[in-house]
């Protein structure tokens, strides 16, 4: 089977261009590289993943919703759980509404929205999600990451408060 290596780009309809450009340039740290009219194509150089900010003749007026099928939200990856302060007090500068750090059982959360409402993450790795990613990389059998993962699962479930 052939196999992907990444996530190249997504495209998100949004209801003024303008106003999403200035939130994903402005705070997320994207660059601008092309206005097609319809669209804007902006790039974070450091990463090379890219957005496509796109108003198509027609489109409605309706924020968006996670409700609807397709689109929950967008996850980013943060370094540390540190990083997420410093982004969380970016995002209150900002005055962009944020829910609180969370510390899950394999990582910490900080979930925003954008001008149209779409959902995005920024998610940092604990401990034992980052030592079940390095494992996860080698040329383990699917069967043997199944099992690891289910005991992975099954640990986290037995010991809450385990959040690294």
């Amino acid at each position: 089977m052939p196999d992907f290596h990444g996530v190249n780009h997504i495209a998100l309809t949004v209801r003024d261009l303008d106003v999403s450009e200035r939130f994903y340039c402005d705070l997320l740290g994207f660059m601008l590289i092309l206005d097609v009219g319809y669209g804007r194509i902006c790039i974070h150089r450091a990463s090379g993943f890219s957005i496509a900010l796109l108003r198509p003749d027609g489109a409605d007026e309706e924020r968006f919703s996670p409700l609807h099928t397709g689109l929950d939200h967008i996850g980013l990856a943060a370094e540390s759980r540190d990083e997420l302060v410093e982004w969380e007090q970016r995002l209150q500068d900002a005055q962009v509404a944020y829910s609180p750090i969370q510390d899950m059982p394999l990582g910490h959360h900080l979930n925003f929205t954008d001008p149209d409402g779409i959902a995005l993450e920024l998610q940092a790795p604990n401990t034992i999600f980052e030592a079940a990613l390095v494992e996860l990389r080698t040329d383990l059998p699917d069967e043997v990451v199944r099992t690891r993962a289910a005991e992975l699962l099954q640990t986290l479930s037995t010991s809450p408060g385990s959040t690294g």
